[in-house]
C-alpha cells in the first residue's frame, strides 16, 4: 500500500512497505527538467545532478563513493525533460545512512571551483560521446526538428557554449527557483519503518522556500514537421520518424502504449517482422512513446547500410498506411494487452522500480493507483480508442531525422 505524508513545509513523501524484502530505495524526485531551462539556461538541470556527488562542507566526492560502497549500496542519479531524481538502494539496515548522505548531497554540496572545471569537461566528454553515437544523435536531431522553438527541443545535456557559463551562483539561483519544497518528493519502497520515516521528515521537512522559488508552467508546445538531413561517413543509416502524439496525463494513455506495442514495441510487431523477419532490410527496427505531461511523440527508429535506407523507409511507411487505412486485429489488440499488463506487473518486483513509479506518480498526477486498478484501466482499452489514435497520429506529417552516408 503506498502511503503519502506531507510535511509541514510541502515535501511530500511517498512510501510503500514491502516488508518480504531486506532492501530499501530511496529517491529524491524534483520537478526540475530541461524543458524548464531558459535557453541560455540549458543543461544547467543536467550540470547540477552532476555537481551534487562532487563533494559537500563534510564529504569529498570520494568519500560519497567509499561510503557506499562500504555497505554494498548503490548511489546514483538522472535528469530527463520534466524531472530529475537522485537514488540510493541499500540494505534495509543501512536506510537512515543512505538518506543522510543524500541529504547531505542536497543541502550542502559546496560547488567547489576545481569540481565544476573538472565536472564541466566530464560533461562536455559525455556531450561529444552523445554526438559520436549515430544512433544517439539522430534522436537528439529529432526533437529538434519537432520543437525548433521550445525548450523541450533542446538537449537534456546542454551545449558546450551554455556549460561554459555555469558557475556556483548560476547553480544555485537556479536551485532556489526549482529545488523548494513544494516541488520535492522523496520516494521510500522496501522494508521500510517508521523510524526511518521519521528521520526523512527531520532531515527534509524543515527546510524553507526563498523568494525566488518559481512554479513550472507548460507550454504546450507546437509540433513542427521537418527534417534533418547529417551527411557522415558511416557503415550505416540512422532513420528516426516522429508523430505528434498524446501525454501522460490523456485518458487514452494505455491504448497509446498497446498501439505502440502492435506497430513497433515488440519482435511480434508489425515494424519488426516486415522490416526485419520478411525483407532482411534491418538488424535494428522498432517504435517507441514519449509522453510528457501535456504532449508526447511516437517515434520509430531503425538502421540499415546506406543502400537500402530508402527501402527501408518506404517500408515503414507502408506499414504505417496499411495501419491507418486498414485497421488492426482484435487478436492484435488482445495480445498487447496483455503484453502490457506482464510488463506492467513484472516491472514492479524490485524496491527501485516501486520507488520510481510512486515518485513520478506522486509528482505529475497527485494520486497512486493499485495494480488492479491498473489493469482494469488497460483492460478498458477498445478497438474503438485505438482507432482513433491511429488516425490522429498517423494523419499528421511526421519530423523526419536521418544521418548517413551518401543522403539526401
Amino acid at each position: 500500500m503506498v502511503t503519502v505524508y506531507t510535511c509541514q513545509n510541502g515535501v511530500r513523501i511517498v512510501s510503500e512497505e514491502i516488508p518480504y524484502v531486506r532492501s530499501i530505495s530511496v529517491g529524491i524526485w524534483v520537478g526540475a527538467g530541461s524543458r524548464f531551462e531558459q535557453p541560455e539556461e540549458n543543461g544547467i538541470t543536467h550540470f547540477i545532478e552532476h555537481m551534487l556527488f562532487k563533494g559537500t562542507k563534510t564529504r569529498t566526492a570520494r568519500q560519497i563513493a567509499e561510503e557506499f560502497d562500504r555497505i554494498g549500496g548503490e548511489i546514483n542519479a538522472f535528469t530527463s525533460k520534466e524531472n530529475t531524481c537522485y537514488y540510493a538502494k541499500v540494505l534495509d539496515h543501512h536506510g537512515q545512512l543512505a538518506v543522510s548522505i543524500l541529504a547531505d548531497m542536497f543541502f550542502n554540496s559546496s560547488f567547489d571551483q576545481n569540481e565544476l572545471d573538472k565536472e564541466r569537461q566530464v560533461v562536455l566528454e559525455e556531450i561529444l560521446m552523445s554526438e559520436d553515437a549515430p544512433d544517439d544523435d539522430v534522436h537528439e536531431q529529432l526533437w529538434r526538428v519537432m520543437y525548433p522553438t521550445d525548450a523541450l527541443g533542446l538537449p537534456i545535456l546542454g551545449t558546450n557554449k551554455t556549460l561554459s557559463t555555469f558557475t556556483s551562483n548560476t547553480i544555485r539561483q537556479y536551485m532556489e527557483k526549482y529545488y523548494f519544497p513544494e516541488n520535492i518528493v522523496i520516494s521510500v519502497a522496501g522494508n521500510v519503518t517508521n523510524d526511518l520515516l521519521l528521520h526523512i521528515e527531520k532531515l527534509f521537512g524543515r527546510y524553507e522556500r526563498t523568494e525566488k522559488a518559481v512554479e513550472t508552467k507548460l507550454t504546450n508546445p507546437t509540433f513542427h514537421s521537418g527534417r534533418f538531413v547529417k551527411e557522415r561517413d558511416v557503415e550505416q543509416s540512422h532513420l528516426a520518424i516522429s508523430y505528434p502524439a498524446i501525454g501522460m496525463k490523456h485518458p487514452d494513455l494505455n491504448s497509446f502504449i498497446a498501439l505502440n506495442n502492435i506497430i513497433g514495441g515488440n519482435m511480434s510487431s508489425r515494424l519488426f517482422q516486415e522490416v526485419r523477419e520478411e525483407r532482411g532490410l534491418a538488424y535494428t527496427i522498432f517504435s517507441y512513446q514519449s509522453c510528457y505531461a501535456d504532449v508526447g511523440a511516437f517515434t520509430i527508429y531503425g538502421s540499415t547500410n546506406n543502400q537500402q535506407l530508402s527501402i527501408m523507409h518506404e517500408t515503414i511507411n507502408e506499414t504505417l498506411q496499411k495501419v491507418r487505412t486498414e485497421g488492426i486485429k482484435e487478436t492484435e489488440l488482445s495480445n498487447a494487452k496483455e503484453q502490457l499488463k506482464g510488463s506492467f506487473v513484472l516491472g514492479l518486483e524490485s524496491t527501485n522500480s516501486r520507488m520510481s513509479r510512486n515518485g513520478r506518480n506522486e509528482l505529475l498526477h497527485g494520486r497512486h493507483k493499485t495494480i488492479d486498478e491498473t489493469i482494469a484501466e488497460i483492460d478498458l482499452v477498445s478497438m474503438d480508442k485505438v482507432d482513433r489514435l491511429i488516425e490522429s497520429i498517423l494523419s499528421v506529417e511526421p519530423a523526419v531525422s536521418i544521418i548517413g552516408q551518401g543522403v539526401k
